[in-house]
């Protein structure tokens, strides 16, 4: 596994606080993915990106066996303070091949708001398939690409980087694309489409941030994927 530094070094425990609580963490991410991944009890799951493993919380509390990886130290950390015996953790760069995994060796790989910072998008998804087993799923969280239009300007079928700064000081630099163009990358890695969902937010939203509830009520922020193997001969 490769350490090194990576983007949320430094700003991880910032991060975990607010992921914790906040209005597209709490009541928007983390539920429509699990809702999407449905009954996980029994099943080997591999959070790629897990940051301070409050996917992973919700995954074991679940039945699941979860297994973590980040490319930040300061994440990886905070998610084996966080779950202790309850899954392995490991500092792991995405960008690099998963040597130490067994082909076939999980049922779900979770992949929340990670794909959009990866320089290689397709090479990932295709190492994140070997490891998957035949009829399992990869589920993957992401920016909406309309909100990412609403938010670059300019035209919507445009692709490229967006570089922003965060209130906490962190900047955040992701890539965006049209929806088209992010379905063709997952066909080129060897994946088929097996649900779209469109987030909504929860209704816990509305009490704990109105205006968040207020502007996701009318236009989308992140969408959610179901992706399976392309079996052969199809």
């Amino acid at each position: 596994m490769q350490p090194g530094d990576a983007p949320y070094d430094g700003f991880a425990e910032t991060f975990a606080r607010e992921a914790a609580i906040s209005a597209y963490n709490a009541h928007y991410d983390r539920p429509t993915v699990l809702g999407l991944l449905g009954d996980v009890n029994g099943l080997d799951i591999l959070d790629a990106g897990c940051g301070p493993g409050l996917y992973l919380s919700e995954l074991a509390a679940r039945g699941a066996r979860p297994v973590g990886i980040d490319q930040s130290a300061d994440m990886a950390r905070l998610a084996r303070e966080r779950l202790g015996s309850l899954a392995e953790v490991c500092q792991h760069d995405l960008a690099q091949p998963l040597a130490w995994a067994d082909d076939a060796s999980f049922d779900v790989v979770l992949l929340t708001l990670v794909l959009h910072y990866l320089p290689d998008r397709i090479r990932t998804l295709r190492e994140l398939a070997r490891v998957l087993r035949p009829s399992g799923q990869i589920v993957v969280s992401t920016s909406h690409p309309t909100a990412d239009w609403l938010v670059s300007g300019g035209s919507y079928f445009t692709s490229g980087y967006v570089e922003e700064s965060w209130s906490n000081g962190m900047p955040h630099r992701y890539w965006h694309q049209p929806l088209q163009a992010w379905l063709d990358e997952f066909t080129a890695a060897g994946l088929t489409l097996d649900r779209l969902v469109e987030h909504q937010p929860v209704p816990s939203m509305a009490r704990h941030h109105p205006v968040e509830h207020e502007k996701l009520t009318h236009q989308p922020g992140f969408l959610a994927i179901r992706l399976r193997k392309r079996q052969p001969g199809i």
